[in-house]
């Protein structure tokens, strides 16, 4: 039965992804509605040919298996102890076509199916970032992304921008503006990273492929609506927008009318280090929406001699945070990132997950060293840690966002280490292996420590 229901995915993957590429096969990066150009002489940028439209897909197979480990006791949002593997599927179209000059207007429509591991509960930094907080075992369809990007040329260095998802071939200059509107993923334009931001080409852990503690807004699938203006000049660019909160955390539906906003700006420097390209981004966000404090809840929850809930006790607050996003090339196969991050621990998770502190880094190689320009090997390692208040809230029995054990009685950050090597089977095709070790899993020393095996087959058209 799991075999002939794998082919029927990949069969509906053919059909949404229309088989071979029409505008030729894409460069293996993250989708993302602004990938980087390339700079090209005056004789090059004449050669370039400005694509008017494209159609392109993927599709991407993720199967892990978690053994079992050591856990005296469950709660209703723990990671589950026994031993299981899950597997999701996605399979995306990315069509997109030039209404005028500098304008692109791109939509995602994408069949997804199946879960995460304890359906995507029980670990802050979770293992994989093709999982989303809701699972279904039926193949379902849903338009993901939807947006009209416009970009305002302001002159300097001539840049190429190759045909990719969500972007068409032609041209820009170094100096410009890039207006973005509809309906995307927040970290499509902020928190982006080279070498760790793509858990279909680079790491799958939430809190090394973003950081931990940016709470992003979304609806349940990692997605949201709203508008971002990003400014290019010289060294640096500077990225501000603004986008809507879910009803309530971590629901499906986005708040009518933008009444629930998150406002979200990005300072980034680039430069150049012994040669090689870097850069340092300098994130704040602020979000003011319906949530409710760790302290009220527990407060709440005493009165009525009930188990906390910051369910009970919503109301209009803010919350806000600020994090650092570093990527440094040391060679042109070998680069390393690093990301730290603080929010406001005081109210609950909104949108993201229940971290509060987070530091993570790693590095990248890329296999040319030993004839496998193709392949890629990743190290990194991250740190998430919950607040005073948050601690106090998960040992009174609490449920975060996506973590509750019914108790804390033993406290402690959780660590990660991931390591995966991506194999080049074809220009179109990868085969990813990946490890995961988490000590004190949900910030509890009790449980764990858990290993995690995870294949990945991932198409690009």
């Amino acid at each position: 039965m799991k075999y002939r229901r794998i082919r029927r995915l990949c069969a509906i993957a053919a059909l949404l992804t229309g088989g071979w590429p029409i505008a030729g096969v894409a460069q293996m990066v993250a989708p993302t509605p602004q990938p980087p150009g390339v700079p090209v002489t005056p004789e090059q940028a004449a050669e370039v040919e400005i694509q008017n439209w494209a159609v392109h897909g993927q599709s991407t197979f993720t199967w892990m298996l978690q053994p079992a480990f050591h856990a005296p006791y469950t709660g209703p949002q723990s990671l589950r102890p026994g031993a299981n593997g899950r597997e999701t599927f996605d399979a995306t179209l990315y069509a997109g076509f030039r209404p005028w000059p500098g304008g692109e207007i791109w939509i995602n429509p994408e069949v997804d199916q199946g879960f995460g591991l304890s359906e995507t509960l029980g670990i802050a930094g979770y293992p994989s970032g093709e999982a989303y907080k809701l699972g279904k075992v039926d193949p379902y369809v849903l338009v993901q992304r939807g947006f009209l990007r416009q970009t305002i040329d302001l002159g300097g260095e001539q840049q190429a921008l190759e045909p990719d998802l969500n972007q068409l071939a032609g041209l820009q200059t170094a100096d410009r503006v890039v207006l973005t509107v509809g309906k995307y993923s927040v970290v499509d334009i902020f928190d982006t990273n080279k070498y760790a931001h793509d858990p279909r080409h680079d790491f799958l852990n939430w809190s090394i492929i973003d950081i931990g503690s940016f709470d992003y807004v979304a609806n349940s699938w990692g997605y949201s609506y709203g508008g971002a203006v990003e400014w290019y000049q010289n060294w640096w660019a500077i990225r501000t927008g603004m986008f809507d909160l879910s009803t309530v955390p971590n629901s499906n539906n986005l708040s009518p009318n933008f009444a629930q906003l998150q406002f979200v700006t990005e300072i980034e420097e680039r430069h150049q280090l012994w040669g090689q390209p870097g850069n340092l981004k300098f994130l704040y966000w602020i979000s003011r929406g319906n949530l409710g404090s760790y302290l009220d809840a527990i407060s709440f929850g005493q009165a009525i001699g009930e188990t906390p809930s910051t369910g009970a006790v919503r109301t209009q607050r803010t919350k806000d945070g600020v994090g650092l996003n570093f990527a440094q090339q040391i060679a042109p196969d070998f680069g390393v990132f690093a990301r730290a991050g603080l929010s406001q621990g005081t109210v609950e998770e909104d949108a993201f997950t229940d971290v509060n502190q987070s530091i993570s880094g790693g590095l990248s190689l890329t296999g040319s060293r030993w004839g496998r320009p193709d392949d890629t090997f990743g190290l990194a390692g991250a740190i998430n840690r919950i607040s005073h208040q948050g601690k106090l809230y998960l040992a009174a029995g609490g449920l975060g966002g996506i973590i509750g054990d019914g108790q804390l009685p033993n406290a402690g950050p959780e660590q990660i280490l991931e390591t995966f090597y991506r194999v080049g089977v074809f220009e179109w095709a990868h085969l990813g292996f990946d490890y995961q070790f988490i000590k004190h899993p949900a910030y509890n020393r009790d449980r764990g420590p858990v290993s995690i095996f995870t294949l990945q087959i991932h198409l690009q058209y």
